[in-house]
């Protein structure tokens, strides 16, 4: 686990060379066909050598939750097994882990006349007054939201009227994993060697013809900016920026500082992850202690590692 760019998948392949696993991917745009640069989605010939599941495994005009999510890893996780491999996931959608680790709560079904009222309600105060109203009934729930993110805030507000509790009173009830894992957590640490990543990749995606990714994308007759896919950090930036006319300079400056909001956010949720071993992703030394840590967490499941 780690937040954007911080060395993740680099630690999963060198893992896949040393140990009998195969990879998952835990990333909620790499579920999406044509979501590839934006991504930062291994390119094909990658993938052949590194195979992982859960990559391109909708349409970006479908939906995919976290609910989804759970239960298609833990399928692959018994196959895997069943195959005499063990599963590394490798991705940095916490939510995911989550609902892998920990099952969701149940939550009350939408209601739609309700959100037909909430929405009206946006049209003449504005969304950022239902984030307000948000925060002042569950401040941890209005955190982990952008004032903008006009359908979560819908969401959480629908929650909050119809049970009389925000979302945070219906998460976090099963605090016992169902499953026995070894959390590995990888970022720079330093925050801002990890920004420069960010903006560093960022440029590596623009060169490589993330912004022509979009247009195509935008061609498509039957996506939006409203679908789930297009609210991925940085594919919801391009695209706005591309219709608003703004120029790339502007497109690398939203979708940069979209970015490194993402990685707060994320290391935020992995600091509320116990049981995690934490690795500076940079230092020399962190594959080799991370392969004894796999070691011995394989031995203790009588799993040997490769010889050849």
């Amino acid at each position: 686990m780690g937040p954007t760019a911080a060395g993740k998948t680099a630690a999963a392949f060198a893992l896949h060379d040393r140990f009998p696993v195969e990879l998952v991917s835990v990333d909620s745009a790499q579920v999406y066909r044509g979501l590839d640069i934006g991504s930062a989605k291994p390119d094909a010939g990658t993938l052949a050598r590194y195979p992982h599941a859960l990559i391109d495994i909708r349409d970006p005009e479908e939906t995919y939750s976290a609910a989804d999510f759970a239960v298609d890893a833990a399928s692959e996780i018994r196959r895997i097994h069943a195959a005499g491999r063990w599963p590394v996931l490798v991705g940095g959608t916490m939510l995911y882990y989550r609902a892998l680790l920990y099952g969701l709560d149940p939550m009350p079904p939408a209601d739609p006349e309700l959100r037909r009222v909430i929405a009206a309600e946006a049209a003449s105060r504005g969304w950022r007054a239902l984030h307000a109203e948000l925060a002042r009934h569950d401040p941890a729930a209005a955190a982990a939201i952008r004032p903008a993110d006009k359908q979560r805030i819908q969401r959480a507000v629908e929650i909050l009227r119809l049970t009389g509790s925000g979302p945070s009173a219906h998460h976090g009830h099963n605090r016992y994993p169902r499953l026995e894992a070894l959390r590995l957590v990888l970022t720079p640490a330093d925050r801002h060697i990890l920004h420069e990543r960010i903006a560093r990749r960022f440029e590596q995606m623009r060169e490589a013809g993330f912004l022509s990714e979009v247009e195509r994308l935008r061609a498509r007759p039957g996506l939006s900016a409203a679908h789930a896919s297009m609210k991925s950090v940085g594919y919801r930036q391009v695209w706005s920026c591309l219709d608003e006319g703004g120029c790339q300079a502007d497109c690398r400056r939203k979708a940069v500082a979209a970015t490194r909001q993402l990685a707060k956010r994320q290391l935020t949720a992995l600091r509320r992850m116990s049981g995690a071993l934490w690795h500076d992703s940079l230092q020399d030394r962190t594959i080799d202690l991370i392969f004894r840590q796999v070691g011995d967490f394989f031995a203790q499941y009588r799993v040997g590692t490769r010889t050849d």
